[in-house]
């Protein structure tokens, strides 16, 4: 029994261990207020804006993790326009709700600051990401967040940052 219990610990610890080393990501809203599109159809604005940070920031965690340890990536979003639209044409019992369709495609702004383990910076820029062909990804579904279509586009930006280099891979 002592020895089963050593060994999870173990494993524990060692778990811990790699995840601390790890790429991680820092993201940073800049006056959100001011973004084309982050509007609430079913829920209130304030916990749609924090559910739609706390979603976006994992998924940048998500990517981040991919990077070799002790890089670390400083993201400052400076627009987002979600897939869909909300109006209030389109309401059910006195909600809105997003209509998702071709004309409404996922675009973000960013800027972004990618550090080594020396804390140099290996790479920066700013990015307008946008995916209008979104729609032909069909039954895309993400564990991460329940924007599939944004974290699709974002998912695609970053594998092409490692594809050209831009990006060191683990």
């Amino acid at each position: 029994m002592k020895k089963i219990l050593f060994n999870v610990v173990l494993i524990s610890m060692i778990a811990s261990q790699v995840s601390a080393f790890a790429g991680e990501a820092k993201v940073s809203w800049q006056e959100p207020e001011k973004y084309t599109d982050i509007r609430a159809s079913n829920e209130s604005r304030d916990s749609f804006k924090e559910r739609v940070f706390k979603e976006f920031n994992a998924m940048f965690s998500t990517m981040a993790k991919k990077l070799p340890d002790g890089y670390q990536m400083e993201i400052t979003v400076t627009d987002l326009d979600l897939a869909g639209d909300v109006n209030s044409m389109y309401s059910r019992q006195g909600r809105d709700i997003r209509v998702v369709k071709e004309l409404y495609w996922p675009r973000m702004s960013f800027s972004y600051t990618l550090r080594n383990e020396k804390n140099e910076v290996v790479a920066s820029a700013k990015e307008d990401v946008k995916d209008m062909n979104f729609m032909m990804s069909a039954g895309i579904h993400s564990n991460v967040s329940s924007f599939d279509y944004e974290e699709k586009m974002l998912n695609d930006w970053f594998k092409t940052q490692q594809k050209t280099k831009k990006f060191p891979s683990k």
